[in-house]
């Protein structure tokens, strides 16, 4: 049987300014923006290419603080291309950084071990990992 992660809700305050990051600055598609109520809205985006979404929402989403969520990763067959990407997009992105040893060799030097890391406007952090197998 397999057990797939859909969906991780991600704490923000301001879910227009969160969308707009999401979609617009690293480039998640928006699945739904959907208003429930005055109090009650749920925004789900994906990475291209991923089959997990993240939910940002308030009033039907659990309540967590906002930027409380640590640690997201998202990989890439291509962490060079991926940086110049959020850099173009104006993502406060940090220089690429080698974590590790390759455990068996691999086409690219930076398989497995290259990453950079970027927070969103809340603080919710997030790393990329290059994984150029899973292309």
């Amino acid at each position: 049987m397999n057990w797939t992660l859909e969906v991780v809700i991600v704490p923000v305050t301001d879910l227009d300014r969160a969308k707009k990051f999401y979609a617009d600055q690293l480039g998640f598609t928006v699945d739904h923006d959907t208003v429930i109520s005055d109090d009650a809205r749920i925004i789900q985006l994906t990475p291209p290419g991923s089959g997990c979404s993240i939910v940002i929402g308030k009033g039907a989403v659990p309540d967590m603080p906002p930027g409380s969520l640590k640690g997201l990763q998202l990989v890439v067959p291509d962490i060079e291309r991926a940086r110049a990407q959020l850099v173009e997009r104006g993502v406060d992105v940090s220089e690429i950084q080698v974590l590790g040893v390759n455990p068996s060799p691999t086409p690219h030097p930076m398989d497995n071990v290259g990453f950079v890391f970027f927070a969103d406007p809340d603080g919710n952090s997030w790393g990329v990992q290059q994984i150029s197998s899973r292309a």
